[in-house]
């Protein structure tokens, strides 16, 4: 047997179990057996012919299995797979697993799954490995190319650069607001792109009426309207170091609203560099009191280029500056007439 969890009972889960079950197996079964899920069949005529949705055909298709139907609640027509149901959820759902994603869950099932094939089930001298090796040979092979397990929509972007799929709106980057776009829903995550170009990836949320912004999608408008900054929504909730906010602080408190508009620069390094590098960039910064966009990115630069920084202190008045006085001779006497006395 093979068991794989998901979040929900979509077109995309249906798809990615096939996909998934036949990596397992190492191939292809001739024929496979279905109830007459809406996911594979969109009605049932007079004469008990299915019609197949366009995605299972396109399964179909891509893995040219055979499909054979139940009748419609008659479970004993697939009485095998009733079965198994009931002793997964009585030998691998017991106690309740909690896992903190469905990978894990996943990764739980799949172990069960393996160490069960060494089982040997009453009535056989082989174990139910050993079984399978006979059934493994009668499987068709994988092909050249995996089946994208996925559901395509093609829709806009709205005026502030959201795109509907499934309920929840997500965020693509302002350049592309009322721009025609192709969404591709996984199981896990969205990507959604514009022409030949991906331009948007977000984490799939099974909510309702849910908003999933990517804060770096919103930069370019806010460095126009800075004003926006602190209220902005895609912005909240954006978890990010301790630095950016001292930073922020002391940019708006030394510049006011120039000092919001070097604040947003600086965010907008991220969409070029690793946050690790941007971080630890502000922190020297703020270390050397050069407190401003140029002195950031310039730090991100050396670090990337891995040579030492340059800054020039007319632009930063805020660096301490060194002030050495000219040697005086009375100086020392003062030191050599401690020392006599």
């Amino acid at each position: 047997m093979f068991v794989k969890g998901y979040p929900a009972e979509t077109t995309e889960a249906f798809c990615d179990g096939h996909v998934a079950a036949f990596a397992f197996f190492g191939g292809i079964p001739q024929s496979i057996v279905y109830d007459n899920t809406k996911i594979a069949v969109a009605r049932i005529l007079g004469d008990k012919t299915r019609v197949r949705t366009r995605r299972f055909t396109e399964l179909q298709s891509h893995y040219l299995f055979v499909d054979k139907f139940g009748r419609p609640a008659r479970g004993n027509d697939k009485g095998k797979v009733e079965g198994m149901i009931g002793y997964v959820r009585r030998n691998f759902m017991v106690p309740a697993p909690r896992y903190d994603s469905f990978d894990d869950l996943n990764a739980h099932l799949e172990a069960k799954c393996l160490a069960r094939q060494s089982d040997t089930l009453r009535g056989h001298s082989q174990n139910i490995g050993e079984r399978l090796i006979a059934d493994l040979e009668a499987l068709m092979g994988l092909p050249v190319a995996e089946y994208e397990a996925c559901d395509h929509v093609s829709t806009r972007a709205t005026s502030i650069s959201m795109v509907r799929f499934r309920g929840n709106d997500y965020s693509v980057p302002v350049a592309y607001a009322h721009h025609d776009v192709h969404v591709r829903g996984f199981v896990h995550e969205v990507i959604i792109g514009c022409g030949n170009e991906m331009i948007a990836r977000h984490q799939r949320s099974y909510d309702k009426a849910d908003m999933i912004f990517d804060p770096l999608h919103f930069l370019p408008l806010l460095e126009q309207k800075v004003g926006a900054l602190d209220q902005a929504a895609p912005l909240q909730g954006w978890n990010l170091p301790d630095v950016f906010a001292t930073l922020h602080r002391l940019l708006e408190a030394r510049m006011g609203k120039p000092g919001k508009r070097e604040y947003v620069q600086v965010l907008r390094l991220l969409e070029t560099f690793d946050l690790d590098v941007v971080r630890s960039a502000i922190s020297q910064a703020i270390d050397l009191g050069a407190i401003g966009y140029d002195a950031v990115k310039h730090l991100v630069l050396c670090r990337i280029e891995k040579r030492p920084p340059r800054l020039d202190l007319d632009f930063y008045p805020y660096l301490p500056k060194a002030n050495v006085g000219t040697t005086r001779p009375s100086s020392y006497m003062s030191l050599m007439g401690g020392s006599a006395a």
